[in-house]
């Protein structure tokens, strides 16, 4: 299982970057995928998640109506669109999944927004 993110970088506040996780080695299309994201000297949180197909797609109330998450069953990506991007969204953001029981993580990707 390998889950790899990109798409970070530096931001300006109120700008938009979309972040990218491929994923291989499993049946993506069957997984339920989530964005989670680790501030300087903070926990990780929980971003958003999508599940395999239909139904409600949940937020962090800190980016409900800033951010969508969608995915791309056809190539093994799952996305993150961030817009009116906040310096309080800076942060390493990784990509999860968890199979039968067992929590995958990518290496992350840094989102930075500064002026």
């Amino acid at each position: 299982v390998q889950l790899v993110e990109s798409g970070g970088g530096l931001v300006q506040p109120g700008g938009s970057l979309r972040l990218s996780c491929a994923a291989s080695g499993f049946a993506f299309r069957n997984w339920l995928m989530s964005w989670y994201r680790q501030a300087p000297e903070k926990e990780r949180e929980f971003v958003a998640a999508i599940r395999v197909a239909g139904g409600q797609t949940p937020y962090a109330n800190s980016v409900k109506g800033r951010f969508t998450i969608s995915r791309d069953n056809l190539k093994n990506t799952v996305y993150l669109q961030m817009n009116n991007l906040t310096p309080e969204d800076t942060a390493v953001y990784y990509c999860k999944t968890i199979l039968n029981g067992t929590v995958y993580w990518g290496k992350g990707t840094l989102v930075a927004v500064s002026s």
